[in-house]
């Protein structure tokens, strides 16, 4: 990544400006604008977080919105409401009161004397979404966004629910967003009643898993803030940008098809990062890309984004399995529609023999999975950096059951979302199936190359699940997710089923059998077909404006650990991400972090299962110190989620606030 230190306007940044709220809250904000901005007026550009501009998200902001602000644009990265150096308090997640503060700050935004009244919103993850939702409520002034690893539909695509199947990424990042919000804004911005602040906030600040497990559900709750319940109210030009290694691409595909405003699509081989300093590389000019988009829909100035194809795509070539991944080499390609402009879809049949294209004889095979299967998924959503990326499947195929074609005769491009149609019956009214696409090389190491997870109760409906009939043979439509691979000659495919996937998904409540029915099951797998004299897109290299300074104390560190008791059999994966302690040359703040998760179940028992995370997380300068410890733990019995946590927090070695929480939710067919 190049460091561009001159720019064609120059920067003023003032570090913390107050924002109005119409009921007297005011939200903290950093702000880089060309220095001539009040003469000569520039559209604004908003990225709007709970993650702490002061700390939190200081050193990618500095790469990103100095350089933007450099090309002509006020960048205003604000806290939300309850978090930062901002008033108030937040009790969930795209709660109508952040959508409504989000349209204040816009409307703010267009009176300022620098501002031409045009404005786009920014923004990855939590800021992707709200920028979605956000623009489907058609403030005045928001002119186009930028929404990367984001998606359209919080039920489906999200981190609580997965073909729904509880995730338990939900009380995983319930955990992080639990230590993140316990933190107090800066006593050097917001003075003396920075305590009063804080403890307003810890008083009120919730454990969010219980309200998440209490809607299991596609009900209301979710279908607020889902943009796909009614798309055609977004009238703003949308680039939506995701990774590969992300887990929100399936999004990218449905936005780009659905949307009437003008709407173009990126996906690259990236985790949950932007694209200008984001891994997997190879990068991309991401900040090129946005200017063009700003320059078109902001400035109103002929960039040819209009030009651009629907859909441009990495297609990795398949490398090693292994959990940490740093490059991924491929090529990139351009398409009008998903999944390509030309492709076919290769149709597979589960039979006696493997994978095979006829469909062959109708016998019945059966699978009950160690509970423990499953341990080589990786992350849900790889983000941390650490030994994230899922490793070889050949532990948890082990546990599968699997079918193998035979080697390919020629290199393939499989791009998009494999289909399998699965005849099935359950011996219990709640089953789950995990359902994988791998790839098998020629020395049996085994790459997963995408993946489904399924709740069979919502076979016909998220919003109005049915319990099985056991016994009773069923036939399901399971949509694998978008993904773009080069898998080689001599690779087999393999599609692997088990009913576990652990600890991606909680485990039904009883070991469950799975009876699939040969010859009349089978798999779509889409298969781009190459044009002659096909271009490919070119990006700019990935540059970016100076880091931030920064005094490191201790490097952060990462883990990634399982355990197995050869007494009991017992598994324990332990996950450690230290993220290391550095003072912020700039005002002095020192931070640090740490999260800490376990997962542990027996092979046979799937109420042993048990999530913990401990989190910490410390704030200093000079005499002061502030820290909080915060604990969850997730267990179950056959009818009810137990979920505990307990926060604590520390001025310096004094405690001084400690809550707990103790909470059954009953469980609905999970």
């Amino acid at each position: 990544m190049k460091t561009v230190k001159s720019f064609p306007r120059k920067v003023r940044e003032i570090p913390h400006i107050l924002i109005p709220l119409p009921d007297g809250t005011q939200l903290g904000a950093r702000l880089w604008l060309p220095k001539d901005a009040d003469k000569n007026p520039v559209p604004a550009v908003l990225e709007y977080l709970p993650y702490r501009k002061r700390d939190g998200t200081i050193v990618r902001d500095a790469l990103t919105h100095p350089y933007l602000a450099g090309h002509g644009y006020a960048c205003v990265r604000v806290d939300m409401r309850g978090n930062g150096d901002s008033d108030g308090i937040m009790l969930d997640e795209y709660a109508e009161q952040e959508l409504a503060d989000a349209e204040a700050v816009i409307a703010w935004l267009v009176q300022q004397p620098w501002c031409t009244g045009k404005v786009g919103m920014m923004g990855i993850s939590w800021g992707g979404f709200n920028g979605l939702q956000v623009a489907a409520r058609r403030p005045p002034g928001l002119k186009a966004i930028i929404t990367l690893c984001s998606t359209d539909d919080r039920y489906s695509d999200d981190i609580h629910y997965k073909g729904g199947c509880l995730l338990n990424e939900n009380l995983g990042w319930s955990a992080t967003m639990f230590a993140y919000s316990s933190r107090p804004p800066d006593p050097a911005l917001v003075g003396d009643r920075w305590r009063d602040m804080w403890m307003a906030r810890l008083q009120a600040e919730p454990l969010l898993a219980i309200p998440w497990l209490e809607h299991p559900h596609r009900d209301a709750y979710w279908k607020h803030g889902s943009v796909c319940e009614d798309i055609g109210t977004i009238d703003a030009a949308v680039l939506a940008i995701g990774g590969w290694n992300d887990a929100y691409t399936n999004a990218v595909p449905r936005l780009v098809s659905s949307i009437q405003a003008p709407v173009k699509g990126i996906i690259g081989p990236w985790a949950h990062k932007y694209p200008h300093f984001a891994v997997p590389e190879p990068r991309i000019g991401f900040l090129q890309e946005a200017l063009r988009w700003w320059d078109r829909w902001l400035k109103d100035q002929p960039t040819g984004v209009e030009q651009d194809p629907a859909f441009r795509t990495y297609i990795m070539d398949l490398g090693r399995p292994g959990a940490s991944v740093a490059h991924i080499p491929g090529r990139w390609v351009s398409d009008q529609v998903w999944p390509a402009d030309r492709h076919e879809l290769q149709r597979w049949h589960l039979n006696p023999d493997g994978l095979n294209r006829d469909a062959g004889a109708k016998i019945k095979r059966p699978i009950s999975s160690p509970q423990h299967t499953g341990a080589d998924s990786g992350e849900y959503c790889i983000i941390w950096m650490g030994p994230e990326f899922p490793g070889d499947q050949r532990q948890d195929d082990a546990g599968s059951l699997t079918f193998d074609a035979a080697p390919l005769a020629r290199d393939i491009d499989l791009v998009g979302a494999p289909v399998l149609n699965l005849r099935v019956s359950a011996n219990r009214p709640v089953a789950v199936a995990a359902v994988r696409l791998n790839s098998v090389w020629p020395d049996g190491a085994v790459s997963r190359l995408t993946y489904a997870v399924a709740n069979l109760c919502h076979r016909d409906s998220h919003e109005h699940p049915e319990a099985l009939e056991p016994g009773k043979t069923y036939t399901l439509k399971i949509q694998l997710d978008d993904v773009a691979y080069r898998i080689p000659k001599g690779h087999r495919l393999r599609v692997s089923i088990s009913t576990s996937y652990w600890p991606l998904i909680w485990p039904a409540a009883e070991p469950v059998t799975l009876t699939v029915q040969t010859g009349a099951s089978y798999i779509d797998v889409p298969v781009r077909k190459p044009s002659r004299n096909e271009k490919a897109p070119v990006f700019a290299p990935a540059e970016a404006a100076p880091a931030v300074k920064l005094t490191v104390l201790n490097k952060p560190w990462n883990k990634r650990e399982l355990l197995v008791d050869q007494r009991t059999g017992e598994r324990r994966m332990s996950i450690v991400d230290d993220f290391g302690r550095s003072v912020i040359d700039e005002h002095g703040l020192c931070t640090w972090g740490c999260g800490r998760e376990t997962y542990s179940i027996l092979p046979a028992d799937p109420l042993s299962a048990r999530q913990e995370c401990h989190w910490s997380t410390e704030t200093s300068r000079g005499d002061w110190k502030v820290r909080t410890e915060t604990y969850s733990t997730m267990t179950a019995t056959a009818t009810h989620w137990h979920v505990t946590g307990r926060l604590e927090a520390y001025e310096g070695d004094k405690k001084v606030l400690v809550r707990e929480w103790d909470k059954k939710i009953r469980r609905s067919l999970l």
